[in-house]
């Protein structure tokens, strides 16, 4: 039986992944969006992200929009490939 990626695991960073999974493929997301979407609080959203980021799931972009920066989120392919893995790793061990 396959291992359940601990990175994934976590329950917020599951839904951080689940999250940015149902974009398609070069999509993303802005980081208050997905904040409202989780419901999880500045902090909390950015110490998971950091998380996904360092494990290379996640890629954060800055940005300007006018005057204002915006923070971008996205799965990396190596993200999506792990998300799969996990998601087929869980239903294989739920049978």
């Amino acid at each position: 039986m396959d291992e359940l990626d601990p990175v994934i695991h976590a329950s917020a960073r599951l839904r951080i992944t689940a999250a940015l999974a149902t974009l398609a493929a070069g999509d993303r997301l802005a980081f208050p969006r997905l904040q409202q979407l989780l419901e999880m609080t500045p902090g909390n959203l950015s110490t998971h992200l950091r998380k996904l980021e360092d494990a290379g799931y996640v890629e954060v972009t800055k940005a300007h929009q006018g005057r204002s920066p915006v923070t971008y989120l996205n799965l990396t392919a190596r993200g999506r490939s792990a998300f799969e893995v996990y998601t087929a790793s869980l239903k294989k061990l739920l049978g």
